[in-house]
């Protein structure tokens, strides 16, 4: 014989007061990231909160990336929320990155990809993930190093996206060192002639204005 319904009354069901404000905020993050799988991000989600680590959270809403040869699902805003998650580490374990990688409902195929190309076997420096990362976007070395600035600023979204230049340059020489068309002594000076400009500001920080020259729409 089926149980009676229960019926409660508002005075017996507590709602916990942070039960809203989780949930609001929840809400609003999902919109931002827009996850392709809305569980899996959803457990990555509240076990960062759990966690206090950094969420797998957006700024903001993208537009999708015209750039990318493939649709590998990654793009700029997904690659800082990682930045986010992982840049307190100079080493990044595999297991942790393919963790974070799966809560932002990234396909594995193309972390395995991006691997591959490092060789490493349990842990990876995390700039030159980070690196990797842009490079997959599409496009040219530069806009590769454009992607790696507008990640790494401390400056505002639509500043100048001015990092150190000595970390400019390692990043530089990592990824060219993977393209072989590109020759070392080509590497060497043209970052010579780019640290001769940030010499002379004496700032030691280089901006997208000083490599980057974005293409013009024809009309």
């Amino acid at each position: 014989m089926p149980l009676p319904d229960t019926m409660f009354c508002a005075q017996q069901i507590h709602i916990p007061p942070e039960l809203p404000d989780i949930l609001k905020q929840f809400t609003k993050a999902a919109i931002r990231t827009q996850p392709t799988d809305v569980l899996q991000w959803s457990a990555g989600y509240f076990s960062a909160l759990s966690r206090g680590d950094p969420l797998p959270v957006k700024d903001r809403v993208e537009m999708p990336v015209a750039t990318q040869k493939v649709d590998t699902g990654l793009t700029q805003g997904l690659l800082k929320v990682l930045h986010k998650q992982c840049r307190h580490k100079k080493y990044v374990e595999l297991a942790e990155l393919e963790k974070k990688w799966r809560n932002l409902c990234l396909p594995m195929e193309r972390l395995r990809a991006l691997l591959v190309l490092d060789h490493c076997e349990t842990e990876i420096e995390w700039i030159k993930f980070l690196a990797l990362g842009c490079s997959s976007l599409g496009g040219s070395l530069n806009t590769a190093m454009k992607h790696v600035c507008e990640i790494l600023t401390q400056d505002p979204e639509g500043g100048p996206a001015r990092i150190p230049f000595e970390t400019f340059s390692f990043v530089y020489r990592y990824l060219a060192g993977l393209d072989p068309d590109i020759m070392e002594m080509d590497v060497e000076s043209y970052l010579m002639g780019l640290k001769e400009s940030v010499d002379s500001r004496k700032n030691g920080m280089i901006g997208l204005s000083d490599f980057y020259i974005p293409k013009r729409k024809l009309s």
